[in-house]
């Protein structure tokens, strides 16, 4: 009767263990994406078009708080980001550039923003939805020319942070 009874718990606990993982909470899916093409900096890290750090294994993890205008996006080990020696390539562009994204995992997002300097030269609103894992903005420059840094703004609809990716272009 003992061994019965030892039975019938072990095949109890055996059933509630599915239940209670269902029940435990889930963290969220973590966002990560970068500007493929032309290649940001983390696109050129990874690429080894560029020597740089830690950033060349993870190129989609340039992530900070929502507000900066700072191409390592406040994340100190990824600071060669913000060199602007370190000997990046720049892209040859007309006025408008058409910026690929690719994501490693998508999130809800409130929008994209494009800055040159201080200036923001593109928005595109994410309507609080899903983007899928690889799209394109087409974004016009406006009146520069010469070589310029354009920093490419993720900004997640959910969380207090954003991706950032550096661009450099040489824009006639």
């Amino acid at each position: 009767m003992n061994v019965k009874r030892k039975l019938i718990r072990t095949l109890a606990a055996a059933a509630a263990v599915p239940l209670i993982v269902l029940a435990l909470p889930v963290a969220p899916a973590s966002a990560h994406g970068y500007v493929s093409a032309p290649p940001s900096r983390q696109a050129q890290c990874a690429a080894g078009t560029v020597s740089c750090g830690d950033i060349k294994y993870e190129p989609q993890s340039v992530e900070g708080p929502k507000g900066l205008r700072r191409c390592d996006g406040g994340v100190a080990r990824f600071a060669e980001l913000n060199d602007d020696t370190k000997g990046w390539h720049a892209t040859a562009t007309g006025r408008t550039v058409t910026f690929n994204w690719v994501l490693t995992a998508a999130h809800r997002t409130a929008s994209w923003e494009y800055y040159i300097g201080n200036t923001r030269v593109g928005f595109v609103d994410g309507n609080n939805s899903v983007p899928p894992t690889a799209f394109s903005h087409t974004i016009n420059l406006g009146n520069v020319s010469g070589r310029q840094k354009v920093l490419a703004i993720w900004n997640i609809a959910d969380t207090a942070n954003a991706f950032y990716s550096c661009i450099d272009l040489q824009v006639s």
